[in-house]
């Protein structure tokens, strides 16, 4: 018998990987966009968030990430949203952060500007102000960490948007006016971190509206 001759056996798919496979930089991004997508759509509070993506970052095994997203639906591989009625750009919850500090001074942001998708702010005997009220968002999530000592972080943002946020005031004040947007696939602003003899203040500022995205970002970019 010729065995040059005989049909070759079709080669099995490789299957998951192994839970015990050390993970990879885009292990960790993967499950890290399935918990953004779900703190956005409000499946997380900001807490668990917080809680799960310290995880992600920490695991050592592709074992030791499935169990983080596996009571979420992008686990079991469900239907995601085929479009969004927004014109965001590419995602920026994994690029630089953009940092705002005041020691002794204020640091302002405010305008028509495109905000990212982290932003830190430290406030140190100062005052930091981000207004968002005419912000171009480059994505759906943006996550602010505020930061006051003996000092003041406040944050506004149009009506209608969602705004969540989660943080301790200590002998100080950090409070954050939670919004629910009507529009499933609006901006969501989430706002972490703490105060201490400071004042950390999220709120919308009335009047503000985000009312067509994508008409904005066209004459943003010259399209």
């Amino acid at each position: 018998m010729d065995l040059e001759k005989q049909p070759q056996q079709p080669v099995a798919p490789a299957g998951p990987a192994p839970a015990g496979i050390r993970a990879s930089d885009a292990d960790r991004d993967r499950i890290a966009d399935i918990l953004r997508d779900a703190v956005a759509e409000g499946r997380l509070t900001a807490d668990e968030h917080a809680e799960r993506v310290d995880l992600v970052y920490r695991a050592k095994t592709v074992g030791e990430l499935e169990p983080l997203v596996q009571d979420l639906p992008a686990a079991g591989g469900a239907a995601r949203p085929s479009a969004s009625p927004y014109s965001y750009g590419p995602e920026g919850a994994s690029g630089p952060a953009e940092n705002l500090v005041a020691v002794f001074s204020s640091s302002t942001r405010k305008g028509r500007w495109r905000v990212g998708g982290r932003t830190n702010a430290f406030s140190l005997f100062g005052s930091v102000e981000i207004d968002l009220t005419e912000a171009l968002f480059g994505q759906r999530l943006t996550v602010i960490n505020a930061t006051s000592i003996f000092g003041s972080v406040e944050i506004k943002v149009p009506e209608n948007i969602s705004l969540r946020g989660s943080g301790t005031g200590i002998f100080g004040n950090f409070e954050v006016d939670t919004l629910e947007s009507a529009d499933p696939e609006a901006p969501v602003v989430v706002v972490n971190g703490y105060s201490v003899f400071g004042n950390v203040e999220a709120k919308p500022k009335r009047g503000k509206l985000i009312t067509n995205l994508q008409k904005q970002l066209r004459k943003h970019l010259g399209r």
